[in-house]
């Protein structure tokens, strides 16, 4: 009998090729681009500490000024009005958890591809900053996604948000009412097991009797994440930043909205909502960021307005699109974050992110790790202070219901 593969499998080796191939994807275009530590428009406040930041506004001039005739009574004397906004931080953390094992047995390069230590304390800080670029655009409330489904059932569908969930996340089920409210969750610590993003549904491991409507967030997130583009960038009624828009009227922003129906993309709408801004706050819109469908869409409307001579401007191989304006041009970014139909205008130089400082182990007992009590086990703890802000909501603008290709 000849000697085969099948009879040598005894002998034979298995070759395994460095290094990890890296499946996810790890941008996080709007973090990077919002939040600079050096340089222009640098973003980063670190003088922060106590219960809030605080600083001033000015919203409102002197109306003692006027045009008087001969001996007629002078203009009444006014003053400059100012407010007191006030930044609140908010408390980020990341935990990792190490068997005694993996320590000693996978840590070496004969062992492991990439030690197991080296591969959780390095890759949780780039899944937190995933999770921040995420909240980028979110409200604070810590919401991922919105489902439709009026059932009990494991697999509910996702009308948004579906791109923001992840395999084996823990997540709380809200009502929208009890989520604004900070109220009960209907569901709270399910896993989520599966994605389907061809039949816009996710798989939970239990059954919950679901609402149109109800709102998933990490396990324990509820209205403690960053404040975001959403409640930033805004016309809304109601407090921000502890000043009130129906008392100061500048405090907030131009928003262009079609009462939830989608149209499409336009020069005329982009140049609108950047004049309005600018007339507001005198301040220049720097980035524009949007999804890659509305990038496309207005990609699209570029090729069918102009002639190019540099093709590659604006099909495929682009390297970015840009709005010009009287006042120059204004970068188009595509954010795999950024909520479907919506394109924010922002002046970076408004936007702030306030931090004590960037993540950290805590090891204010001497040692980052922690042992697990009665286990051959270890744990350690990031954490980060910090609060995204504007000292000039005027400075950006958002358009919605905007149809992308």
């Amino acid at each position: 009998m000849p000697a085969t593969l099948a009879t040598v499998t005894a002998i034979t080796k298995e070759i395994y090729e460095p290094p990890l191939r890296k499946q996810l994807n790890d941008e996080v275009t709007a973090l990077s681009r919002l939040v600079k530590p050096t340089g222009a428009g640098a973003g980063i406040i670190t003088q922060v500490g106590g219960k809030y930041v605080t600083f001033p506004v000015h919203y409102k001039r002197n109306s003692g000024i006027g045009a008087r005739r001969e001996m007629e009574t002078l203009p009444s004397a006014g003053q400059q009005g100012t407010a007191a906004a006030r930044i609140g931080l908010k408390y980020q953390y990341g935990a990792i958890q190490l068997s005694g094992q993996l320590f000693e047995l996978v840590d070496t390069q004969y062992q492991t591809f990439i030690a197991a230590l080296e591969l959780e304390t390095s890759r949780i800080r780039d899944d937190l900053a995933v999770d921040l670029n995420r909240q980028v655009y979110g409200t604070g409330s810590g919401t991922i996604g919105v489902t439709s489904s009026t059932t009990t059932i494991t697999a509910p569908v996702i009308i948004s948000g579906l791109s923001n969930f992840q395999l084996d996340e823990v997540v709380d089920v809200y009502t929208a009412a009890n989520l604004a409210a900070d109220s009960t969750p209907k569901a709270t610590g399910l896993t989520v097991t599966a994605i389907d993003e061809v039949a816009g549904t996710i798989t939970v491991s239990s059954a919950v009797a679901f609402t149109a409507n109800d709102v998933f967030v990490r396990t324990g997130s509820a209205n403690r994440e960053w404040t975001g583009l959403a409640a930033i960038i805004s016309n809304a009624a109601g407090s921000f930043e502890n000043i009130d828009p129906a008392t100061v009227n500048i405090w907030k922003s131009t928003v262009n909205s079609n009462g939830g129906t989608p149209r499409p993309i336009s020069e005329a709408l982009i140049t609108r909502a950047v004049d309005d801004t600018w007339k507001a706050s005198g301040s220049n819109v720097s980035l524009l960021l949007t999804t890659m469908g509305v990038r496309r869409s207005y990609a699209n409307l570029l090729q069918q307005l102009r002639t190019y001579v540099n093709k590659t401007s604006v099909v495929g191989g682009f390297s970015g699109l840009s709005f010009v304006t009287d006042r120059g041009e204004i970068p188009m970014i595509a954010d795999k974050d950024a909520p479907t139909g919506v394109l924010w205008g922002v002046s970076e130089k408004h936007l702030k992110l306030y931090r004590d400082a960037d993540w950290s182990f805590m090891s204010r007992d001497g040692n980052m790790w922690y042992r697990i009590p009665d286990k051959d086990g270890y744990g350690a703890r990031l954490f980060q202070y910090s609060e995204l802000a504007t000292d000039r909501r005027n400075a950006h603008f958002k358009i919605t219901d905007i149809t992308e290709s």
